[in-house]
């Protein structure tokens, strides 16, 4: 090897959010030569609606690698640029969009991905959240082979996780793309050695965790109090549950289940409220239960603790959310 010349395989990185930024420092950290990344293009975020880079975009500035950012990975231009690239391999860490077989097999050794859940199970752009919401007890993260059709390709590594009773998806995130990070590595290490086996999945077992949509987010205080709390966990913090009070949505977090909680009253209404500090919140009733809301994001607002919101809205016991 040449003096200067970086060890391990020349790696094209796709990626976009933060869970994929563990992944990319990994490569680094671990002597591969990342020869570019792509990801989206800049969006608007945040109340100003400034535009802002992918987290992903600002962590390859830092290392000084090339970026690219289509609008569209496809076409002949964009693929000329990737061969000037000369990468070994591509490695997939969410970055939403389904690729073309052209671009997946550009690379003498292919493309492999990072997913967040343990497939067959889960495919699809929001396994975290789905994990949580459908009362998953384990998930984990799959080092996969990369096919046209979305995460179907061949499994080379998988690592499972345990989802604790009051896990919120941003926690999760945040550990699943640690422990994708260093499974990333090590299905690497296995396919420079010849000792990755890619065994393929069982499609009678898949299923799907699709985008999350507003509706999908929309509590429903009619299910029992434990799906309810599912849901607000799942949804947490990206988009954030929300529900309607008065003529305005509101964002409702940090759920605490009663489900043994008896009451008469319609599902949505508020059955305690507790502004002072050291207090639950708010009790709202379920079909079966009740759950406290402890944190809540009114329109244009910070997100703060309920009590701190009670102080300041003239919410009674007796008022409902829909």
């Amino acid at each position: 090897m040449a003096e200067g010349e970086a060890d391990g395989v020349r790696v094209l990185f796709w990626g976009t959010p933060s869970f994929a930024v563990p992944s990319l420092r990994a490569l680094i950290g671990e002597g591969h030569d990342v020869v570019g990344v792509v990801t989206q293009p800049d969006r608007p975020a945040g109340r100003g609606r400034v535009l802002t880079a992918p987290p992903v975009k600002q962590a390859a500035l830092e290392e000084m690698i090339p970026v690219l950012q289509p609008e569209k990975a496809r076409g002949d231009a964009f693929k000329e640029e990737l061969r000037r690239l000369q990468p070994d391999i591509s490695v997939v860490v969410a970055y939403g969009q389904i690729l073309k077989n052209d671009i997946l097999e550009l690379p003498p050794r292919g493309s492999i991905n990072v997913h967040a859940s343990l497939l067959p199970k889960l495919r699809g752009a929001a396994p975290i959240n789905w994990a949580i919401v459908r009362g998953f007890r384990e998930t984990g993260i799959t080092i996969m082979r990369m096919v046209e059709k979305m995460d179907a390709g061949p499994i080379i590594l998988q690592v499972a996780e345990p989802i604790a009773e009051d896990e919120r998806a941003d926690d999760l995130w945040l550990r699943l793309s640690e422990i994708g990070a260093a499974a990333l590595v090590e299905a690497l290490a296995l396919i420079e050695a010849g000792k990755h086996v890619e065994k393929p999945q069982d499609e009678s077992k898949a299923t799907y965790a699709p985008r999350i949509t507003r509706a999908d987010a929309h509590v429903d205080w009619s299910a029992d109090a434990v799906v309810v709390d599912r849901l607000i966990r799942g949804m947490d913090s990206v988009p954030g549950a929300w529900t309607r009070f008065g003529d305005a949505d509101l964002k409702v977090f940090r759920p605490k289940p009663e489900p043994e909680l008896r009451h008469g009253a319609e599902p949505g209404t508020v059955l305690h409220t507790h502004a002072t500090a050291a207090a639950e919140g708010m009790l709202v009733a379920c079909g079966k239960g009740a759950v406290w809301i402890r944190e809540v994001q009114p329109p244009g607002k910070r997100r703060l603790t309920t009590a701190e919101w009670l102080r300041g809205r003239s919410v009674r016991e007796g008022d409902i959310l829909r």
